[in-house]
């Protein structure tokens, strides 16, 4: 059979013209308009590369997959409020240059025990794309810095609410240290809620309550149901002080035992379920040093070689057996010790600086050290003795006011995203399956 040469270019060209054409629809299909937030536009391809991201963390932690619809709802919420949150960074000015992004990347790199270009090699093999990351980390950033100018500055704890706190725990019987590991699944309700939505959240919560007792897992009825902000973590709320969590959920918290589950309990923002995953006593023992110590200090009269060995003759001094209170009273030049015998007090490991630490910890009780240089001169150090204190009052009540200050903030920031949520244009273009 031959081919009419006139006819087959035509073809050939109309062939091209539609795998062409194919080509470009996916390409358009890819790069499409998903979503308006506000003056914000949310493309297909954003989409899907978050979905992609968040499947690839949730077998890194080697948990099942939920349905691909209640993945791809919450993976949409949780874009469309990121973008409301940068949108209003941006109008106040809020930016995160490269310098600090490079510091922050480099923090994350050290906790996980490795450093920035291996962290690099990691991500790529693991089929994270290291633009990708870098830049989301910015956009978590910049988020973190509004929402600490927006709301976690402006919350104040007075000291009645750490003593009503305190007192609080003392009649309960629970120790300043507790700690919950609570998940959490949020039904929410508008912030002018009616009866009806009132009605419809909490049938909704009960439908939750009756599939988590057939045995469905706590983190899949989180994706499936929960507004919380937690909800791609399977609502896990990490590890939290008493003071860190609202009344309500320590009031229930302190009635569960381990892998117990609410019933639904209501709040202004909606119905709340919570699972106790487990509860910790911690004990923070404070190692303590009790030293004291003769300084000789550098500076433009006495030269370190000078300093040394005018500390070598008080060394000789000590070792015949003289009192170091008394030559500590004559010689040193810490004006913050020499009247009290070079005494330094008890203090807490990082107390000091690092040259200082390091020979304390190197002593033993009753041992005197030889003389040493750190920045502010040359030293002798003896160490006293040493003990292990729980946590003072003083610290406990820190702890109890910035727990407090973080939960209150925690609880205005629910608030303050719904709200954000509720007054931002949102138009879908794409099938969100409710």
């Amino acid at each position: 059979m031959q081919y009419n040469r006139m006819n087959f270019f035509p073809l050939l060209l109309l062939s091209g013209l539609t795998l062409f054409s194919t080509q470009l629809s996916a390409i358009e299909e890819i790069n499409s308009v998903a979503i308006i937030v506000n003056e914000n536009i949310i493309s297909t391809q954003e989409i899907n590369t978050r979905l992609n991201d968040f499947k690839r963390q949730l077998k890194l932690q080697k948990k099942s997959l939920p349905p691909e619809k209640l993945l791809k709802k919450q993976v949409i919420e949780r874009i469309i409020l990121d973008s409301i949150q940068l949108q209003l960074a941006k109008t106040q000015g809020i930016h995160i240059d490269d310098l600090k992004l490079n510091i922050a990347l480099e923090s994350i790199a050290k906790k996980n025990r490795t450093t920035l270009d291996e962290m690099h090699k990691l991500l790529e093999q693991k089929g994270i794309n290291y633009k990708s990351f870098r830049e989301q980390t910015r956009k978590d950033m910049i988020i973190r810095q509004l929402q600490k100018r927006m709301i976690y500055s402006r919350v104040k704890v007075s000291q009645q609410e750490i003593d009503i706190f305190l007192e609080q725990q003392k009649q309960s019987g629970d120790s300043a240290n507790d700690k919950y590991h609570l998940a959490h699944i949020l039904i929410a309700t508008p912030e002018a809620a009616s009866p009806e939505d009132i009605s419809k959240a909490l049938d909704k919560a009960k439908k939750a309550i009756v599939q988590l007792n057939e045995g469905t897992p706590f983190d899949d009825i989180a994706l499936r149901y929960s507004d919380g902000r937690h909800a791609l973590k399977g609502g896990d709320l990490g590890l939290r002080s008493a003071a860190q969590l609202p009344s309500l959920f320590l009031d229930a918290a302190r009635r569960l035992n381990t892998n117990e589950t609410t019933t639904p309990l209501r709040s202004a923002s909606g119905f709340h379920i919570l699972k106790l995953l487990d509860k910790k006593t911690q004990q923070h023992i404070v190692k303590q040093t009790h030293a004291r110590h003769i300084l000789i200090k550098i500076d433009k009269i006495t030269s370190s070689e000078d300093a040394r060995k005018k500390l070598n003759k008080v060394k000789l001094k000590l070792d015949k057996g003289e009192d170091f209170t008394k030559l500590a009273a004559e010689y040193s030049q810490d004006p913050g010790s020499k009247n009290n015998g070079g005494d330094l007090g008890w203090a807490a490991e990082g107390t000091f600086v690092p040259r200082f630490t390091q020979v304390m910890n190197s002593l033993k009780s009753g041992q005197t050290s030889e003389p040493f240089k750190s920045q502010f001169g040359w030293h002798i150090m003896q160490v006293i003795e040493r003990r292990q204190q729980d946590e003072t009052e003083q610290l406990i009540q820190q702890k109890a006011e910035l727990a407090i200050q973080n939960r209150k903030a925690d609880e205005e920031l629910q608030l303050w995203l719904r709200r954000a949520r509720d007054e931002a244009y949102v138009e879908y273009r794409i099938e969100t399956d409710g």
